[in-house]
């Protein structure tokens, strides 16, 4: 609706077309309201589609393959130079992101709300200012502009020259040799994905492990296998300085008390990313920040109480399924105030897709120390599961937290092979606020992956209450 002085005029204006504000979006246009999508970025389809989920999966399945092959000796084949023409695989990658944005232009664009493309800012707590020049006036907002790359903590490192995530996934030709800053999911997937295309690589990361978010018994399993694998690892540093060398780049860091120097073709800065909300001008809205993130009530609702935020603007977690979730949290509780909805963290599931792959749901053994949270916990090697065993799939484990009074699972983890798939059967079981004498009882096939939570389930549920009779089973 456009009002004689050209100004706009809608019930929801969602501030970017990713998958957060995608699924406001239509969530909000599904209730009857008038929406307006604005996306000020040169592309369209959000964090996931054109530079996290979908090329890195892409690209992390090739090199997986190739692996493979090489390893075949292990199950008697025989695969001879196994190799792999890099402009190809880029260039498959290339071809299934453009498919995924090409539908989510079409989505946006397919006539439910109107689809702005332009940035805008708050110039009051219902307007906008577009970066065509032309005003928008809402009653309500979802933000939804997700995350940059983070700026590198060291000026040497700008002065050096390095690649960020983005860069790393348009690259032309591969470097010989590379350093990776960071331990994070960013940073151990492109690693092991260099690594495993024939780069020299060598990993520092800040804290005591790689994916300090996870317990330790995950971190060293990954740690292990990318040593095996050839590639250098130091965790504990802290970062010094960086140069040019010639042709090469040289970082240095402390590392146990000493000075040590790494050289390198290239340098990868994967130290993580924030949340994109610097132009918005949010004190104009009346919007409260920490920082760079916008900080929302479990409703997702801003310190503005007719603006919402969702995704990773929000800076909670740079999952793509929560921020889908937060989208469509913030535009049922603008649409519906009556019954509003919360975000439930209890689920939080996170997936890392190295090889093995490492997955958790809820609470973590760290975790439940930090808050003091009395668990029961067991786990069970894939090195003695028959189906693992078959795929010649060793590393790692399960691990199941319970409840010590009801069994009640509280968390799980999952380092190994399709971990990632294999954390959804403790997702649907914590959903259903299943037991671990429930998860033990229930029927698996066999021999499949799947089958190895039974172990865990079984141990724990020997150690809880049975309740029949208040006593151990």
């Amino acid at each position: 609706m456009t009002h004689p002085t050209g100004a706009l005029d809608y019930d929801v204006a969602v501030i970017g077309g990713g998958s957060a504000g995608y699924a406001a979006a239509r969530t909000a246009a599904d209730a009857g309201r008038r929406v307006a999508v604005l996306e000020g970025g040169a592309e369209v389809g959000g964090l996931c589609i054109l530079r996290g989920c979908m090329p890195t999966k892409a690209l992390l399945y090739a090199a997986e393959v190739l692996h493979l092959c090489r390893q075949a000796g292990a199950w008697g084949l025989r695969v001879e130079d196994a190799g792999f023409h890099f402009g190809r695989v880029m260039a498959r990658k290339d071809a299934l992101v453009q498919e995924f944005a090409d539908y989510r232009r079409q989505q946006l664009a397919d006539g439910r709300f109107e689809f702005l493309r332009a940035q805008a800012r708050f110039t009051d707590p219902h307007t906008l200012l577009l970066s065509d020049g032309r005003t928008l006036r809402a009653s309500h907002f979802v933000i939804a502009t997700g995350s940059v790359v983070a700026p590198a903590p060291l000026a040497a490192l700008h002065a050096t020259g390095f690649l960020t995530s983005d860069d790393a996934l348009s690259l032309k030709r591969l470097p010989r040799s590379l350093v990776v800053l960071g331990g994070g999911a960013v940073a151990v997937e492109l690693a092991q994905l260099f690594q495993r295309f024939d780069v020299k690589v060598t990993l520092v990361q800040r804290s005591a492990q790689v994916l300090k978010e996870f317990d330790p018994d995950a971190a060293e399993v990954v740690e292990k296998v990318f040593r095996r694998e050839g590639m250098t690892v130091f965790t504990g540093t802290q970062l010094t300085g960086a140069r040019r060398l010639g042709e090469l780049k040289e970082v240095t860091f402390l590392h146990d008390g000493q000075s040590v120097s790494v050289t390198a073709e290239e340098i990868l800065f994967a130290l993580g990313r924030m949340p994109n909300t610097a132009a918005l001008n949010l004190v104009a809205a009346g919007v409260a920040t920490d920082g760079p993130r916008i900080v929302t009530d479990e409703q997702m609702r801003t310190t503005a109480p007719h603006i919402f935020a969702a995704g990773d603007c929000t800076g909670r977690h740079e999952i793509v399924h929560l921020a889908v979730q937060q989208g469509e949290i913030a535009a049922h509780n603008l649409t519906q105030p009556q019954s509003p909805r919360q975000f439930d963290s209890r689920l939080l599931t996170c997936v890392i897709f190295t090889d093995p792959q490492v997955a958790q749901v809820g609470l973590t053994e760290k975790a439940a120390a930090a808050s003091g949270i009395p668990c029961l916990t067991a786990r069970y090697p894939f090195s003695d599961h028959g189906k693992s065993l078959l795929m010649e799939a060793k590393d790692g484990f399960v691990k199941l937290l319970a409840q010590p009074a009801t069994g009640e699972i509280l968390g799980g983890a999952c380092v190994g092979p399709l971990g990632g798939e294999l954390i959804h059967e403790i997702v649907a079981a914590m959903h259903r606020r299943m037991t671990v004498r429930e998860l033990a009882a229930l029927p698996h096939y066999h021999p499949t992956l799947a089958e190895i939570w039974t172990y865990p389930a079984e141990a724990l549920a020997a150690q809880v209450a049975s309740p029949a009779e208040g006593k151990p089973a």
